[in-house]
């Protein structure tokens, strides 16, 4: 791949852990060494700033730090910026534009918003200023334009519904706003990228004789067309990606693009990266496993360098609770089994969906052992989730000054800041509590404030007294946050307020599981269960360091781990009940398998609580598959997965310590660990 002729366009087809980055960095060396490219007809695009600093870093090393200035090295993001500052003027721009953060982009179609409010209030439409950014952001990755999406809208206006109608008339005032301030957003910096890099014929990429892509299954249509357009003028390519990892399809990558690219590039040769330096062979077998049931995808293995070594443990457990403190104790056994070498940080869980962690960071949390969510908020902590428990909060006890405040105005009523703090302050005043004042002023026993908020409330109180009426009554904390969604019409605040409602949506779907696991639970016991359950240490990088990792398989990805365990292995779960991309969803199931180097850990229960019951659960159909009898596959007598925890001897852990680059563990301190 190294080696491969530069004028020859080159798809690098390269599995986890074979090194990519490596062969990635080392071609561009190889280029300019051997092949005497100038370091500054280089173009090297990655898709996160890490990667790229880490590229810099390791050609650095290679061919010293003058050179690798020169070379054209960063995101698709980065690097239009750097072309359209210099060449601003032949698409329209002054060369001072600014590019806008995300909250100044929420500020402007904020403001835009307001003009539509009497329109969605009619309609009963309640739109968020990151929803609609979130409908222009898919629109420009696909390369539509504000144009483009209104005549689409007004063709079929009739049949489209009112809320797409008004993001796209607010694209359009959006972009004419950027326009008017000089400015762009990030996506702009791509969109304006592939005009100016198809003005003047490609005149202003000449300099490129050779651009090189990674992760290029993770590429847009966007994305991809600025790759062809830096390609232009000399054709030559190398491109780095592997498309059993393709698995943000939800986020308009098109893995379809490393097919376009052999059509655009009929001369395109192909190179398969087989060898995996990461993990063991059995998690090897068992990955490959899952992702080859995938007929369409194309063909190609992963190879080992290193042992067999333990076998991946496919559990199945009763139930989630029984899930959870499975695998805290397991955690804490392979802590104690290997006598040090092991530490909280080797381990991971990888969640297909975030509710999933309440459970798991609960029972971490019984058994003393630390953990961090990574790239997201512990369960307790998120919004939605504390939004319910502030409404229950507030029944419980209608003297609780913050959660009144948090929910007086959620979802919206028109009761703003300035508002809250004076019914704070004339409750006070009047030695009550704010929400007794507010069903005073309801029931006309105390005048109104100014500006008047009697018209807003009803809908409020009317909810707090119903709720506080059956609390009183003895319904389930379970059946209360049924009511209070009902009352309060939350769940239509979230679907309109947040384009990951169905994330949310499933956090208090969870919530009400924790809650009907004791049915006969007072709501003030309830309460008090979930502020325990809340874990307010600090999370900083030194602590995190300390800590089991939980994490979405999709944050995991590009991340490895000594132990990783797969909770919630079941149909409906892997795949996804919502997805409509299965093979994507078996990807997926492959990435967090290949995570792990030395142990690999997938569990399933008979029963899962949903919506407050237990319902019953089968093995994913992408391990049931594997096999007539679910619970292993056969391959020449060895199977793939262990129905039970290993047994470890003192050669695993010598293997498994060899292959981390670690001391082998003392046998007495295992020994007096496992004692322990």
């Amino acid at each position: 791949a190294v080696e491969h002729p530069p004028d020859v366009p080159l798809q690098i087809l390269a599995g986890p852990g074979s090194g990519k980055t490596r062969v990635l960095t080392t071609r561009i060396a190889y280029l300019i060494s051997k092949h005497g490219f100038a370091p500054s007809s280089i173009c090297a695009v990655t898709f996160t700033n890490k990667a790229a600093n880490e590229m810099r870093e390791r050609l650095t090393k290679l061919l010293g730090s003058q050179r690798t200035s020169e070379i054209r090295m960063g995101t698709f993001h980065a690097l239009c910026a750097m072309s359209l500052r210099r060449y601003a003027t032949s698409v329209g721009l002054e060369s001072n534009f600014t590019v806008c953060d995300a909250d100044e982009s929420k500020k402007i179609v904020g403001r835009l918003l307001k003009t539509y409010n009497a329109f969605l209030e009619e309609k009963n439409i309640s739109l968020k200023e990151g929803v609609v950014l979130s409908m222009i952001s898919k629109a420009k990755a696909k390369g539509t334009s504000a144009e483009e999406m209104l005549a689409t809208v007004n063709k079929g206006s009739h049949k489209l519904d009112p809320l797409t109608h008004v993001v796209a008339e607010i694209y359009a005032e959006y972009q004419s706003a950027l326009r008017k301030s000089n400015s762009l957003d990030f996506d702009d910096l791509l969109v304006y990228g592939v005009k100016l890099f198809k003005w003047n014929n490609g005149q202003v990429v000449r300099w490129c004789k050779h651009v090189l892509v990674d992760e290029f299954q993770d590429t847009n249509t966007t994305q991809y067309e600025l790759m062809m357009r830096i390609a232009a003028a000399h054709r030559c390519v190398t491109i780095v990606g592997d498309p059993d990892q393709s698995i943000y399809g939800w986020r308009s990558a098109e893995v379809e693009n490393l097919a376009k690219m052999r059509k655009d590039f009929p001369a395109t040769k192909e190179i398969l990266l087989e060898q995996n330096y990461r993990s063991t062979g059995s998690i090897l077998a068992a990955s490959l496993a899952i992702v080859e049931q995938d007929k369409t995808r194309i063909r190609k293995s992963l190879r080992t360098t290193h042992p067999t070594s333990t076998l991946p443990v496919l559990q199945q457990l009763p139930s989630e609770q029984m899930e959870a403190q499975f695998i805290a104790l397991e955690i804490k056994r392979l802590v104690a089994e290997f006598g040090g070498a092991l530490n909280w940080s080797d381990f991971a869980v990888l969640l297909r969906f975030s509710a999933l962690s309440r459970t798991v960071e609960s029972a971490l949390q019984k058994q003393g052992i630390p953990s961090r969510v990574l790239g997201g908020h512990k369960f307790f902590d998120r919004v939605e989730v504390k939004d319910t428990l502030a409404y229950l909060q507030l029944v419980d006890n209608h003297l609780f000054v913050p959660a009144f405040m948090r929910v007086v105005n959620v979802p919206a009523r028109g009761i703003g800041e300035k508002t809250v703090a004076e019914l704070i302050l004339r409750a006070s005043r009047l030695n009550i509590s704010p929400l007794q004042l507010l069903e005073k002023i309801h029931d006309g026993r105390t005048p109104d404030i100014k500006p008047p908020v009697k018209r807003k409330i009803g809908a409020f109180v009317t909810a707090i007294r119903r709720l506080r009426e059956s609390a009183q009554q003895g319904a389930s904390p379970a059946d209360l946050i049924r009511q209070l969604l009902d009352l309060t019409g939350y769940e239509e605040h979230l679907r309109k307020t947040h384009d990951d409602f169905d994330t949310r949506m499933e956090n208090i779907e969870e919530l009400i599981n924790f809650a009907a696991v004791a049915q006969t639970t007072p709501l003030r016991v309830f309460l008090q269960a979930s502020m325990l359950s809340t874990d307010s240490e600090a999370q900083d990088e030194q602590s995190a360091n300390e800590k089991v990792t939980i994490s979405t398989c999709h944050a995991a990805k590009g991340l490895e781990w000594p132990v990783v365990m797969i909770p919630a292995v079941e149909n409906g779960v892997f795949p996804f009940y919502r997805s409509e991309d299965t093979e994507e969803e078996r990807r997926l199931l492959y990435v967090a398998c290949t995570r792990a180097q030395g142990f690999l850990y997938l569990t399933h229960v008979s029963n899962r609580m949903a919506g407050g019951e237990a319902k019953k659960r089968e093995l994913s159909e992408f391990i049931s598959v594997l096999s007539k009898a679910p619970r292993v596959r056969i391959i020449s007598q060895i199977p793939l997965f262990l129905p039970h925890s290993p047994r470890l001897a003192t050669p695993d852990r010598v293997n498994v310590a060899r292959m981390l680059g670690r001391q082998p563990p003392d046998e007495r301190q295992v020994a007096r660990r496992v004692a322990d």
